[in-house]
């Protein structure tokens, strides 16, 4: 990568985006300052040193310490200034940039995929499409697939910086000619073997956070997403491995659809704050770090406002180009892998059941009063018009330590009977009973409960606790406790 400095300005915001792009894409960097002919002669080289040295500040903390800089300038007095010239310290990037690129392997196997950057028609000829193979081979003959537009041709000529050629493989800059459509259904875009690519209407990725972007990366929000070579809107959900598989190794060729996976509020961060549920309350089992430990891995389902065509594992990169361009901040806000593509368009029905995402969800209540060894009432748990039946036979904790099952519903409050198949200990059951003073002005039971008198209070209080999970894609909203 060569990252192109104005050495009269320094880095600017879109430098330093330029900048975070390389560090996810690139391997090397050749950092070039500029318009070093704008500078005072008699103070240019303190000037360049100074630039140097602030470029060497700012690469010091990324995958690029101690990349080469070099002093240019391209085009000497401007634009306007006569070809008599000459461009300085280009011979010396030229020699630099020989001696930094690598020559790739190429290789002719796999299906043929070309990023196409321009487009043209040739009256009496066809239509060419010029770009770079990315992956595979073609020749005369062959048939290429158009993506965007839904239509197969067939090449009928092709070039190679102007000189006619058969056959082509990845890594070549192409121009194709192929039978007649109109240039300008395809400025840009992808051109494949037929049915090699597929278009997607959602996808699941693998996701890194950029550190440089400011704030949570939350749940429902949109962002601009770059997948392959086209960008749109939207819309995300963070999930994380199950807490005990946090340190799992990282998997970035596959998405498991056998696991299960924790539904986030925001991406896990050591730096953010807990996240805040629908009902304003912070949820301390979602949109945060479990004592500030993070998962080496995290995912995230983005669905589309409209459909995209790309290749399986490619690049993925979230932004918010809606930001001020002028302000001093990062609009990019995380990277990944596409890992799986959903091409179904009623994927939300078809294929998203599969995806086992839950919800971790925690009650709590008080236990009322005893109505013998195995059973009590609670309350406190659920709402009055909460249909208790929905519950029946999940297990409830009593902060005595007994075991509970809730058995059926109690009066029209709210309350329910919980049957305890071990029994109340001495203690706890010691705990649960009324003192007499309440005792004899309660009345006796649910009868006394029915004719609005209130139930007679515990000597101490007894908490409750109800856990379960809830699948977020069950079309029947189960829920779940661990055996």
């Amino acid at each position: 990568m060569m990252l192109v400095i104005d050495v009269t300005k320094g880095m600017q915001t879109q430098s330093a985006e330029c900048l975070v792009i390389g560090q996810i894409a690139c391997q090397k960097l050749v950092v070039v300052l500029n318009k070093i002919d704008l500078l005072a002669e008699g103070k240019r080289q303190a000037a360049i040193d100074k630039m140097t040295k602030k470029m060497q500040k700012t690469l010091e903390n990324t995958k690029f310490r101690g990349a080469p800089i070099i002093p240019v300038a391209a085009k000497p007095g401007g634009p306007e200034a006569p070809e008599t010239e000459a461009p300085q310290g280009i011979s010396e990037l030229i020699e630099l940039l020989t001696f930094q690129i690598s020559i790739p392997t190429r290789d002719s196997s796999g299906p043929f995929l070309m990023s196409v950057d321009h487009c043209f028609s040739i009256k009496g000829q066809g239509t060419v499409m010029t770009g770079t193979i990315l992956s595979g081979s073609i020749s005369l003959g062959d048939s290429v697939e158009i993506p965007a537009l839904k239509v197969v041709k067939k090449v009928k000529s092709m070039q190679m910086f102007h000189m006619p050629v058969t056959t082509a493989m990845q890594g070549d800059r192409l121009g194709i000619c192929v039978t007649q459509f109109d240039p300008k259904l395809l400025e840009r875009g992808l051109v494949c073997a037929p049915e090699s690519l597929r278009t997607i209407h959602a996808a699941l990725i693998s996701v890194e956070k950029i550190p440089y972007f400011r704030g949570p990366l939350q749940t429902k929000a949109k962002f601009h997403v770059t997948v392959g070579h086209e960008t749109v809107m939207g819309r995300l959900m963070f999930f994380s491995p199950a807490p005990d598989s946090f340190d799992h190794e990282p998997v970035l060729n596959a998405f498991d659809f056998s696991r299960e996976y924790l539904f986030q509020e925001q991406y896990l961060c050591k730096d953010l704050a807990p996240a805040a549920t629908d009902s304003g309350q912070t949820n301390e089992k979602a949109g945060q770090a479990t004592d500030g430990h993070c998962p080496r891995q995290q995912w995230a389902l983005v669905e589309f406002e409209k459909p995209v065509t790309c290749p399986q594992l490619c690049l993925v990169i979230g932004s918010r180009l809606d930001a001020d361009i002028h302000a001093n901040m990062c609009r990019l806000a995380f990277h990944g892998v596409l890992l799986h593509g959903l091409e179904d368009k009623n994927y939300a029905e078809s294929l998203l059941p599969r995806l086992r995402v839950y919800k971790l969800k925690t009650k709590h209540g008080l236990v009322e009063r005893v109505i013998d060894d195995y059973n009590v009432i609670g309350r406190s748990l659920f709402k009055k018009e909460t249909n208790i039946q929905l519950f029946v036979g999940l297990k409830v904790y009593l902060s005595t330590g007994e075991l509970g099952v809730i058995d059926s519903a109690f009066g029209q409050s709210g309350k329910f009977k919980i049957h305890i198949p071990g029994g109340l200990s001495p203690e706890s059951k010691k705990m649960l009973t009324p003192t007499l003073k309440k005792r004899s002005r309660a009345g006796q039971g649910e009868a006394a409960e029915q004719e609005g008198v209130g139930p007679p209070e515990p000597a101490h209080h007894v908490a409750l606790s109800l856990s379960f999970k809830r699948y977020v894609f069950d079309t029947h909203k189960r829920m779940v406790q661990s055996p």
